[in-house]
């Protein structure tokens, strides 16, 4: 059965739902004609205003939207819950704060037998890192900081590296000096497809839009370009 993971730096739905071709790519990976998708909010405290934008972006295809609430009314049997759901999708906000309540729930467990099951995960930015080993987060007021994250991949993952001035350097510099493992980033708009546990492509829906691999050469990190498949027509 194939497992597949959509790790996204970041725009996947902007604010006026413009460019949804990150969206789409996503739903394709469940190979249905109508998946049953669910959005959880929790790194964002469960906000009305991302909830709505996670309906009105996902609402524009053929497609059955819900979500999972953590902070009110939380389903009795959350297991069933995940696993009744063929993509689960995760916003963006803060990555330490989703971890706790995740693991104060067992969600964690939960969300790794769905995807060992074939239920495709995905989000950005906190939705992008949380998959992984290490991110590069803010959760935490004044610099970036490295966080130990799920571990359903390999490495470590940074998200916004062109949007956010400090990202890149940051990244680079725990890359050079170990304070991470080697691993990949990725650009608003870009993201990294992984199938089986295993980087697969890269894929952007904006033509510019990159992501990266990056490893430790002895005091230095090592960026390398991947090759990114743009999702719409040039």
């Amino acid at each position: 059965m194939s497992t597949h993971i959509l790790a996204i730096g970041g725009a996947a739905l902007p604010e006026n739902l413009d460019n949804l071709l990150l969206i789409q790519y996503f739903l394709s990976l469940t190979r249905k004609k109508n998946p049953r998708v669910c959005f959880i909010g929790t790194a964002h405290g469960d906000a009305e205003a991302g909830r709505l934008r996670f309906y009105a972006g996902f609402s524009r295809f053929e497609c059955r939207p819900a979500h999972l609430p953590l902070f009110a009314r939380t389903p009795r049997d959350l297991e069933s819950f995940v696993l009744e759901h063929d993509a689960i999708y995760v916003g963006g906000g803060n990555t330490r704060s989703l971890l706790a309540v995740w693991r104060d729930w067992g969600l964690d467990v939960h969300l790794r037998k769905a995807w060992q099951r074939g239920v495709v995960l995905g989000g950005a930015s906190a939705g992008s890192i949380c998959w992984f080993e290490q991110g590069v987060t803010d959760s935490v007021a004044g610099p970036l900081t490295a966080l130990d994250c799920l571990g359903f991949l390999p490495g470590s993952n940074c998200p916004h590296y062109d949007s956010e001035p400090l990202r890149r350097p940051t990244y680079r510099r725990f890359i050079a000096s170990g304070k991470t493992m080697d691993g990949f980033a990725a650009d608003d708009g870009a993201a990294l497809h992984y199938a089986g546990g295993k980087l697969l492509r890269a894929v952007s829906s904006r033509p510019r839009a990159k992501a990266y691999r990056l490893t430790r050469n002895g005091r230095r990190a090592m960026e390398h370009v991947l090759p990114t498949r743009y999702l719409g027509r040039r």
